[in-house]
Formats: structure tokens, C-alpha cells, sequence
């Protein structure tokens, strides 16, 4: 798992180094039909993806978009109005029964269907009218990281493409390659901050917009691999009513980075920390609390309510596909931590076959 994390960078400058003109050629494609919605397809930590998805859908191209219910079609058997639709599949494997499965069903019901996935002969790709690989090589950890971050990197190059955002696109291949390599960088303060969490009964992550995504799969990862309790929220969303379950001294990660959300992230902070939360800042951004700062480690022994990780300034629609670095390195050595095989997850296997 650990050396995957370390591939990250190399992986996703090949996939943002080459790809543009395959890339324009599905956006004209799927701009010659009206499409009204983006329907996602997938589990598990490509569900993760898909969320990362619904925003770049949404605040880039302007089209609603949600996260499908595959068993609607596998089980229930139910036939989905999908004309002017289109349907994104994301699976590594792309061997997932019910997310190939459901894809095929939309395509017969007049959706137009993309396969996102590391593996371009799989039965997603074969169910699908285009796909877009990953190309993230073979993945080895049962724990997904570097398919991750290529699923993340591929759906930024397919809405900054649809959106002709040229900003968005330079940065992805001249910015977030680097940015990647400097996130590594805070695998000393994540090791340092994974000794500390260990005896932790359970762990809270919060974030808003783009890095919901990050939130959401860190817990995945930490759940994965050193089987702590951890629940992720939107920030709104823990305001209306989870916030209640916080007990004094409890561990809260936020994800943050400049932009719209960081207003009210910085609010909620406050927030967490009037309520007694040991709260870590992972943010691209300068903090305005006035708590103790600095070095993850030195601020963790001091026992101060707040400390920050600073990651890589990058614009917010990209930040989730470098901001999710300090959130494996946690789940690894939290793993190692409490004498777990981060690379083995008691109980679980690279491909699972949900229907």
C-alpha cells in the first residue's frame, strides 16, 4: 500500500500528460446528443470517486447529477428512464457485477454510457460506448490508492475538457504531478498523528464541496485497513443533528481548501472546537484560529486543540486529487499502528462481487 501511495504522482502524470485529444473526441461525441443529467455507477471507493464526480458535473458543465442505485436494476428489476442521460461507470476492476450490469441495463434504455476503469477488457468496458482507462498499472494492496487518484484525475480531465476550461487543464498537467510529489512530504507528520489517534475509540471527517470526496474515502481507507470506527460528513450536513454525538476531546480531520467552502469551514471549526474537538486541519489554506499552529508534531504534544497540515495550493475543483495523499498515509500507519496488514485487510479481497 505504501509503495502504491509513492506511485501516485508518476501515474497521474502519464494519464494527464497525453490523453487530450481522446478526451475531446468523447466530449464532441457526447455534446452531438442532448444530454440533460449525469448518472454514476459504482461502490465502494470508486463511490468515493463518483461524489468528486457529481461536483465537476455539476459546478463545470452545468448538469445535474447523482449517484445511482444499482440494485434498482439488479434486484428490483426496475426499467429507468434514462433517454438524454448519461451514465458514467467507475470501477478499477470493472469486474463489480451489479455496476456492470446496471450500465448495460442503462444503455438499453437509451443512456449513453462511459466506463471509467483500470482494466479496458473488463465487463464494464464491454457494457459501455466509451471508455477511459485509468492506466494506473497493476494495483497490488487490497487497500485502492493509486486507482483512486487516476479515477479522481480522469473524470477532472473529462468536465475540465467538457467545460474547455484550459486553466483547469494546464494545471492537471503541469501543477498536480508536483503537487502529489509534495504531499508525500507529510508522511512524518501523519505517522506522528497516527500515534496519537490509535487509542481513539472512534474518528470524525468533515469537509464541504469537491473534498467531501477526500472525507469520505479517507474514512473508507481508515476503516479498511485499521478497522477504527470513522464517520464522514459534509460539514452542513454535521450540523444537522451528528454534531450532537461529539464528546469532549474527540478527534475531527477537516478537509479544507481556498475557495467557496472555506468560509464556512473555518465557522465550523470554531464551532468544533467550542465543543471540546481536537481538531486537525488539513488545508491549503492559512488558518485563522487563534490556537496553537505548527509542525503536526510538535503541536500534538502539546496537546493543543488545533494543529494544521498544510498541503499543496492548487485550485479547489483539483485539490481532492492531491488532498486524499495525507488521508492513505494516515490509514497505513494507523494500520501499522495498532499491528495490522495495511496490505491485507482481515476479511476483504481486491474485487468485490456485489449483485
Amino acid at each position: 500500500m505504501r509503495s502504491e501511495i509513492q506511485e501516485q504522482p508518476k501515474v497521474v502524470a502519464a494519464l494527464t500528460g497525453g490523453s487530450g485529444e481522446h478526451y475531446r473526441a468523447l466530449v464532441r461525441a457526447l455534446k452531438s446528443v442532448p444530454l440533460h443529467f449525469v448518472l454514476y455507477v459504482a461502490r465502494g471507493t470508486s463511490d468515493n470517486a463518483a461524489v468528486y464526480g457529481q461536483y465537476l458535473a455539476s459546478t463545470l458543465a452545468g448538469l445535474p447529477s447523482g449517484l445511482a442505485l444499482p440494485s434498482a436494476t439488479t434486484l428490483y428489476r426496475s426499467r429507468l428512464s434514462l433517454r438524454h442521460s448519461l451514465v458514467v461507470g467507475i470501477s478499477q476492476s470493472g469486474e463489480t457485477p451489479d455496476v456492470a450490469e446496471a450500465v448495460a441495463a442503462a444503455h438499453s434504455q437509451g443512456a449513453r454510457t462511459v466506463a471509467i476503469t483500470n482494466n479496458p477488457t473488463s465487463p464494464l468496458a464491454e457494457a459501455s460506448d466509451w471508455v477511459l482507462e485509468t492506466r494506473a498499472g497493476a494495483e497490488h494492496a487490497v487497500a485502492a490508492t493509486k486507482t483512486y487518484t487516476a479515477e479522481l484525475a480522469v473524470l477532472a480531465l473529462l468536465w475540465s475538457t467538457w467545460a474547455g476550461d484550459g486553466a483547469l487543464l494546464g494545471s492537471l498537467a503541469d501543477e498536480v504531478p508536483a503537487a502529489l510529489e509534495d504531499s508525500l512530504a507529510t508522511e512524518s507528520a501523519m505517522a506522528t498523528l497516527a500515534g496519537q489517534l490509535a487509542p481513539a475509540p472512534r474518528l470524525l471527517l468533515v469537509a464541504r464541496g469537491y473534498n467531501l470526496a477526500t472525507a469520505l474515502e479517507t474514512s473508507l481507507k481508515i476503516q479498511e485497513t485499521a478497522a477504527v470506527p470513522s464517520l464522514a460528513y459534509s460539514g452542513a450536513d454535521l450540523l444537522h443533528g451528528p454534531i450532537a454525538m461529539l464528546d469532549q476531546g474527540v478527534w475531527v480531520l477537516c478537509f479544507s481548501a481556498s475557495g467557496p467552502t472555506e468560509g464556512s469551514m473555518a465557522e465550523l471549526r470554531r464551532t468544533l472546537l467550542s465543543r471540546g474537538a481536537r481538531v486537525v486541519n488539513l488545508t491549503n489554506v492559512p488558518v485563522e484560529l487563534s490556537v496553537p499552529q505548527g509542525p503536526v508534531s510538535a503541536a500534538v504534544t502539546a496537546g493543543g486543540p488545533v494543529y494544521t497540515i498544510g498541503l499543496p495550493p492548487l485550485p479547489e475543483p483539483l485539490s481532492p486529487i492531491v488532498n486524499i495523499v495525507p488521508g492513505q498515509l494516515l490509514a497505513y500507519h494507523l494500520a501499522v499502528a495498532a499491528g495490522r496488514d495495511p496490505d491485507h485487510p482481515v476479511g476483504l479481497t481486491k474485487v468485490t462481487f456485489t449483485r
